[in-house]
């Protein structure tokens, strides 16, 4: 059965954003139109400052869409409810440069958290459950010996790579990245990419990227090209 968003996920309309207030207001993004392929890697690429992570934000349900239209999932971002931007977000998965582990827990529990804010089960079923598939994760990122390990006693790396499991965990339908190889050295980055590229193919995972590492970009279905909040080059690749 066929949902709103299988063929594209996200669609923006001509999607703008300003920051600031006043003289001091600044435009961001201009008039981007954008069609993201379900179950592919799209990898926003840019200078600094030309708009890749602020489009993403909007896209990811993680700041207002002010003018034009963005569609999430066949939910439309511009002027919706908070209940349905909290639903919206509970089918996203997030990885980001600051890998935003709980001290205090080890890297399953971390990676369980992934599952516990949406309480997808009931309470007397889903330790186990979700100690199973927080573990999985773990494995999967090359961590599987490292579960009972609290952040202090792992690397940037592998601090990273836990945060990556805990972003999957859940089985996002789309998940959001950014920047989320640059604490990792180049076989950890292209393999958590990898990763990445295998849901796409196995579970119809899309991925959106925003990166400055050179080292993956052969690893995109596609490369989207941003400069001073509009899309100037737009390239497709056969994988």
């Amino acid at each position: 059965m066929a949902h709103p968003g299988d063929k594209f996920p996200i669609v923006t309309e001509r999607l703008n954003h300003w920051f600031g207030m006043g003289e001091a207001r600044k435009q961001a993004i201009f008039d981007v139109s954008l069609e993201i392929d379900a179950g592919k890697l799209t990898i926003l690429v840019g200078p600094s400052g030309s708009g890749k992570t602020t489009l993403l934000t909007l896209i990811g349900c993680l700041r207002d869409v002010q003018n034009g239209s963005a569609q999430l999932l066949g939910q439309e971002l511009n002027n919706a409810s908070e209940a349905e931007l909290t639903a919206s977000r509970q089918k996203l998965g997030f990885i980001f440069q600051a890998h935003n582990l709980h001290e205090s827990l080890t890297a399953l529990q971390n990676v369980r958290m992934g599952l516990e804010v949406h309480a997808r089960q009931s309470p007397s079923k889903k330790a186990d459950t979700y100690n199973v598939a927080a573990a999985h994760l773990l494995n999967l990122v090359g961590l599987g010996d490292r579960q009972k390990y609290l952040p202090s006693n792992l690397s940037g790396g592998q601090k990273q790579r836990v945060a990556v499991a805990r972003a999957l965990v859940g089985n996002p339908l789309v998940v959001f990245a950014d920047e989320p190889t640059a604490a990792l050295d180049k076989e950890s980055g292209r393999n958590v990419v990898a990763l990445l590229r295998r849901l796409g193919q196995e579970r119809g995972t899309t991925t959106v990227m925003v990166t400055h590492d050179n080292r993956i970009l052969e690893m995109a279905d596609r490369i989207v090209t941003l400069e001073e909040g509009r899309i100037v080059d737009d390239k497709r690749f056969d994988t």
